[in-house]
């Protein structure tokens, strides 16, 4: 069964640029998704729609996995789960957290599908100590161009799963995937805050704090001089009972989750958000963050790990254009000399993002996957005619020192960046034509990058 729209419409990721036409296809079973890649060419699947450029935008058709929602098994004592590719880090959480499991590896926002997950090879605050969301994947199913569907592990089809990790869909449609959870003992998260005057300050606390499993920098993209890259850097351990009744004795070990009533308007006014009310908002993020610095304290796993899933369609707040997430990264040895350069010519411009964040990476899994050891810094600008100029010059620093663009966010680069930043492309293409992908497989994304 499957319900598809009719003729083309008009598709767009979490970014809400660009935006392109496609027939967009709702399979119900993995079958079906089966049937409609076989059928077509220009097709790419498409999860929760939460990757921010053209990647999950066929230039023909676009197959949807969230029908694909099924989870399908669980063994306890060795913590697999076996889920669809529709299924979102947010359905297992509610699930199972409650259950004392929890996944090893989550990206900034819940709302993303497993397959979407691999396809992108998203990463969260430990990577630079556990990895990418492929080191969790004990295997997958893939339906491949041909109609074939294969099992795809690190011992059987080795080659096809590595591509597959931050392939953005690129080898085929994922269709199920059995994953490793974590057990954990509360819902809590130990916190500690370290406030860093500037960005080397905050490269230092994350270099000293590397054996912590997880780190993140909040930056103020806004500030200049002696200030440049001022931090708040949040370094958490997932807390035991012990730490649950040393620092919060009444609070439950699993309370509820409650849904979030923020929602941003369809019209939002993207003038507001200006130079002027993003010093205010950073200005009192930065002391609030800094009046209890190196205090340990307990913090739900919710606004740690997903602080703007908090506020639905929080991506209207850049108006009707949209808006266009940046994150590069760049090797380690170069990265306090590049990361400042890009923050000042950034706090010159004087409209960057009011969540701009830094975090230190490890190796990645796969030939295309974004990680590199190194820090990634993430922002977002509102779309705008002189903006995409600007960023062309920050790809510039990037490609010098080594480094490359995140896929899952790329809504504009050239082809002749991405080529220098990923020297497995190479290993994703004799993958792509062993497969029969080349002209059956082709996004709005790949088809701009000559993938």
């Amino acid at each position: 069964m499957s319900t598809s729209s009719p003729g083309g419409i008009g598709l767009s990721g979490w970014g809400n640029y660009p935006r392109a036409s496609s027939e967009l296809l709702a399979p119900q079973t993995p079958a079906g998704a089966r049937d409609h890649l076989l059928a077509r060419s220009g097709v790419v699947a498409r999860g929760a729609g939460r990757a921010y450029g053209d990647a999950a935008i066929g230039t023909q058709s676009t197959i949807s996995s969230r029908g694909l929602n099924r989870m399908r098994s669980f063994d306890a004592a060795t913590a697999r789960l076996t889920v669809e590719a529709g299924v979102t880090i947010a359905d297992i959480l509610a699930v199972f957290e409650p259950r004392g499991f929890f996944l090893k590896v989550v990206p900034g926002t819940k709302f993303v599908t497993v397959g979407g997950a691999i396809a992108a090879d998203v990463h969260g605050k430990n990577h630079h100590r556990d990895g990418g969301f492929g080191t969790v994947v004990d295997s997958f199913r893939i339906a491949l161009p041909g109609g074939e569907i294969v099992t795809c592990s690190r011992s059987e089809n080795a080659a096809l799963f590595a591509a597959t990790l931050g392939g953005m869909g690129l080898t085929g449609m994922i269709l199920d995937a059995t994953l490793r959870l974590l057990p954990i003992e509360t819902a809590w998260l130990r916190q500690d805050t370290r406030v860093a005057g500037n960005l080397d300050a905050a490269i230092d606390q994350l270099e000293s704090s590397a054996s912590t499993t997880y780190s993140v920098a909040w930056i103020d993209c806004l500030a200049r001089g002696a200030a440049l890259g001022r931090s708040l850097v949040y370094l958490a351990e997932h807390a035991t009972r012990r730490d649950k009744d040393m620092l919060g004795p009444g609070l439950e070990t699993f309370p509820r989750l409650r849904a979030s009533r923020l929602a941003v308007p369809e019209l939002f006014p993207g003038w507001l958000l200006n130079r002027a009310s993003m010093r205010v908002f950073n200005e009192l993020y930065f002391r609030r963050g800094a009046a209890h610095p190196g205090k340990p304290r307990l913090v739900h796993w919710d606004p740690y790990f997903f602080p703007l899933d908090a506020i639905a369609d929080w991506n209207r707040i850049y108006g009707w254009r949209g808006f266009v997430q940046y994150q590069c990264v760049i090797p380690a040895s170069r990265a306090r000399r590049v990361l400042a350069e890009i923050l000042d010519r950034v706090s010159r411009r004087g409209d960057a993002s009011f969540l701009a964040v830094l975090k230190q990476l490890g190796e990645g899994s796969g030939p295309m996957s974004f990680p590199l050891r190194g820090y990634t810094l993430t922002m977002d600008f509102p779309v705008t005619d002189a903006l995409f100029g600007f960023l062309d010059q920050l790809d510039a620093l990037v490609v010098d020192a080594g480094g490359r663009l995140y896929l899952a966010k790329d809504a504009r680069q050239s082809r002749a960046t991405f080529e220098s930043g990923y020297p497995g492309l190479a290993a994703l293409r004799d993958i792509r034509q062993q497969i029969g992908a080349n002209s059956r497989l082709v996004s709005h994304l790949s088809a701009r990058l000559g993938i």
